[in-house]
């Protein structure tokens, strides 16, 4: 794994940035897997920047999203789909067909969870998996556990994501408890991987992902095995190496 530290969050927002947009100049038919949350905003920001410049064609590029909340269709507010669309797809010129975002609705969960793995699989593969890191070191939504998820599942979401993500739904008992998420498996199989991590309360994980031991109880910690791991981190989550 390659660690950059850099001084502040919105550096290491424009270094990831950098690196998508390279990729993408380098392979304009990109198969990008991304994530949401607090941590990718900044790198959107300035991606969409990039492309308003006339410097980042996004036509070609198709998206796998990490994850998205089971019982949220792609209208609902909190929902995944919708967050990609507000806060990147649609200041871009990506086909809405080359957009994927699991599916969190129907009667069967964990079918969707497999025709997503599947979905990926089809296309090829992913050349370069975006993510943050959760402050108990979850990638995706894959949680603490006693195993790393293979593939994309079903996952049971811990206390803690639901105590963090209550912030964006009226009370805690609003927020999902299961979410539809690659594997770890399906993120380590991707060519290339990116990490971006800032603030001080992902400092612990951090620690965690790369001095602590590989395990299930830190998922993050797998990508130590990933041949190809970029993180790029600012100077507050770089704390405590």
């Amino acid at each position: 794994m390659q660690i950059h530290i850099v001084k502040s969050p919105e550096l290491a927002a424009e270094a990831a940035a950098t690196l998508i947009a390279a990729a993408i100049l380098e392979n304009p038919d990109l198969v990008l897997g991304l994530p949401t949350g607090s941590s990718p905003l900044g790198a959107y920001r300035a991606l969409i920047r990039m492309h308003r410049e006339g410097l980042l064609d996004f036509s070609k590029v198709a998206t796998y999203n990490l994850d998205e909340y089971v019982g949220l269709d792609g209208t609902h507010e909190q929902s995944y789909r919708r967050f990609m669309d507000e806060n990147l797809f649609e200041h871009v010129n990506i086909p809405r067909e080359n957009t994927h975002v699991p599916s969190g609705v129907g009667p069967d969960p964990e079918r969707n969870a497999r025709d997503y793995e599947a979905a990926i699989l089809s296309a090829g593969g992913i050349d370069l998996q975006f993510m943050g890191i959760g402050r108990n070191g979850h990638i995706g939504f894959n949680e603490p556990s006693d195993s790393f998820a293979d593939k994309t599942a079903v996952i049971a979401l811990s206390p803690s994501t639901v105590e963090a993500n209550k912030r964006f739904f009226a009370s805690a008992d609003d927020v999902p408890k299961t979410a539809v998420s690659m594997g770890v498996g399906t993120i380590l199989r991707a060519r290339r991987a990116l990490l971006l991590a800032t603030g001080r309360d992902k400092a612990e994980a951090i620690r965690g992902m790369v001095n602590g031991p590989v395990t299930p109880m830190l998922p993050a910690s797998a990508l130590r095995f990933h041949p190809n791991c970029v993180a790029i981190l600012d100077e507050a989550a770089a704390s405590l190496l």
